[in-house]
């Protein structure tokens, strides 16, 4: 916690989780010698490392102050939002970073509060809900009415291939029921069709 207040890094904002994924942190809250020093060695900056960690091919790529880390902290957090290979990379991180030890899936609760900071703008995620359909909103509603069942690794990498496509068309005129979408996506499809009906119906009511 005071290593990432020292950088100028909020617990919780998605660019905690770019750190994260940065040094390859084998679990929350903590960081391995050999991570530490490899993560910041490849961010582009002149290195002051002592020559016993540092190779000739790595001495002008690292990051090795805490002046550089907090710029480079600064641009992770720019750049998550605009940049999808980087926002994907840190987002596939964070499920194995979150899963409770000896656990292979995510549980429902930690799952749905990572969704929560990664496909909303306020902490330095991105924007999945719109005017017209409130994404993420209904994809939580639609789990809660399941049983909250925990998410596995599948699940979770393809809800962000599912957001994206939802980005670019809204009324699923590239979904097809064939498709190899986990089964929970498949029916959260029909979930939010039916819906969508519902609200219609409802409307013309009023």
């Amino acid at each position: 916690m005071k290593f990432y207040g020292d950088i100028q890094v909020g617990l919780d904002e998605v660019a905690c989780l770019g750190i994260a994924e940065l040094l390859k942190s084998p679990s929350m809250g903590e960081f391995t010698r050999e991570g530490f020093l490899n993560g910041w060695r490849a961010t582009g900056y002149a290195s002051s490392f002592p020559p016993a960690l540092t190779t000739t091919n790595q001495s002008q790529t690292s990051c090795d102050s805490v002046s550089k880390m907090i710029s480079h902290a600064a641009d992770i957090r720019e750049r998550i939002p605009i940049k999808p290979d980087l926002f994907r990379r840190v987002y596939r991180f964070t499920f194995p970073l979150c899963r409770m030890q000896g656990q292979r899936n995510l549980q429902f609760d930690i799952a749905a509060e990572q969704w929560r900071l990664f496909f909303t703008p306020q902490n330095g995620g991105v924007q999945w809900n719109t005017r017209t359909t409130p994404w993420l909103d209904w994809w939580i509603e639609f789990l809660e009415e399941r049983g909250k069942r925990p998410v596995n690794k599948d699940l979770w990498e393809q809800l962000e291939v599912f957001m994206r496509k939802t980005q670019d068309d809204e009324n699923f005129e590239w979904w097809t029921a064939d498709g190899a979408w986990p089964g929970a996506l498949d029916d959260f499809v029909e979930w939010v069709q039916k819906k969508r009906g519902k609200n219609s119906e409802a409307m013309d009511v009023e």
